[in-house]
């Protein structure tokens, strides 16, 4: 017993010391993909070494290492010049990214387009002229800092005016073509208006099977460019047939044979300019009788519950009834929805404590002004109990 001591001493030593190596090789192989002048760790870069400086955006080897971080912090690089979507789409987990007293002149309109979560950005201090709006389209953010650079006073800078941190909203200027400067806050351009979008009508409220259009008109400097969004990732594919027309500064979007399926959807008419972008929807409400899309055999959790899947528009009034008899609900026989999308209720008739006088035949009906449908189910919860002739239950 005693000399075995040393020998598991020595395993849980040596555990110890390729731990710490495998931690040392970890750091090591960073460090060698952290390109000179910067300061790497897992989460965070720092590049503030003026010599030798980076020529380029960071980018780490191997590509892996790019998705963990976090924070980005580059100053006093002089032959930076360029951020575009190459240099940004393996930062993905980035949330704040600071380029300051570089000479950072160009962003390009993609630069971003894979940075869903950055949600800090600090620009100041660089050589930009121009910063697009698009650049940010597909961000989270919420600080943008951009003093201390030689902004034009033109469309393409004028989004930036809502953007203004409060801190800068004063101090904040741009060039006049003509020479001099102005505050960006109080910057005008007759030839620069953010688009604005109307869609007739908002709502389209009419039968399954119907036919519908729906008319998108805008107006903004430079013309604006149109699109219909009509899916989205929270939806499938619309089922509804459609076709898009356009003139000008205008897109009719005709609905043809609405589909159940696609009520509760919105459908989202979007233009853009180098001003800005804007949008507007169309719900559409689509009517229809109910259907029982399941209804279950009797399942036991804390109470019995027959579970139910019903569609319809408008909702659909359920009825129960028990054996042919209209089922009258009260605080322990009771109809329960717990859970509506667009086109379904979820849900389930919840008995407390059913007896044999509980089973039989369940009809579910469901109606609403147009129509109705049911569904049978037979429901089984307890044996009837022996009885002898003297009417003791045995």
């Amino acid at each position: 017993m005693h000399r075995a001591r040393p020998a598991m001493t020595t395993g849980v030593h040596g555990m110890a010391r390729w731990g710490l190596c495998g931690v040392l090789f970890g750091l090591l192989r960073l460090s060698s993909a952290c390109p000179v002048s910067c300061f790497c760790n897992a989460s965070r870069i720092s590049c503030i070494d003026q010599e030798p400086g980076i020529e380029d955006f960071p980018v780490l080897v191997p590509e892996s290492d790019m998705e963990n971080i976090t924070d980005i912090y580059i100053s006093n690089q002089k032959r930076l010049f360029t951020i575009n979507e190459d240099h940004m789409k393996f930062y993905s987990n980035l949330r704040n990214l600071t380029v300051t007293n570089t000479h950072l002149t160009f962003v390009s309109t993609l630069a971003f387009f894979n940075n869903s979560k950055l949600q800090y950005l600090n620009l100041r201090d660089n050589n930009l002229s121009t910063l697009s709006w698009m650049a940010i389209r597909n961000s989270n953010l919420s600080t943008l800092l951009l003093s201390g650079n030689p902004l034009q006073c033109a469309c393409e800078n004028i989004w930036i005016q809502v953007w203004l941190d409060d801190s800068e909203r004063e101090g904040l200027q741009c060039l006049l073509e003509g020479g001099g400067a102005k505050a960006l806050s109080r910057l005008t351009l007759p030839s620069c208006k953010y688009p604005h979008v109307e869609v007739i009508p908002a709502v389209v409220s009419l039968m399954a099977g119907s036919d519908a259009t729906v008319m998108c008109n805008v107006s903004g400097s430079p013309t604006p460019e149109l699109s219909w969004s009509l899916n989205s990732s929270d939806h499938p594919p619309l089922s509804t047939s459609h076709e898009i027309s356009k003139i000008e500064l205008q897109s009719v979007l005709t609905l043809i044979g609405l589909s159940p399926d696609d009520n509760g959807r919105e459908l989202t008419c979007s233009a853009e300019n180098i001003v800005g972008q804007n949008e507007a929807s169309v719900l559409l409400n689509i009517l229809f009788p109910p259907t029982i899309v399941q209804l279950y055999q009797p399942v036991r959790n804390q109470d019995w519950c027959i579970p139910f899947t019903v569609t319809g528009n408008p909702k659909p009034d359920l009825h129960w009834y028990h054996e042919g008899k209209l089922l009258e609900e009260q605080q322990y026989i009771r109809t329960e929805i717990h859970e509506i999308t667009d086109t379904e209720y979820h849900g389930c008739l919840q008995l407390v404590i059913p007896t044999h006088i509980h089973n039989g035949i369940y009809t579910l009906v469901a109606s609403n002004e147009f129509g109705e449908d049911s569904g049978n189910v037979s429901a089984h919860f307890m044996h009837i109990p022996d009885v002898d002739h003297s009417g003791t239950v045995k």
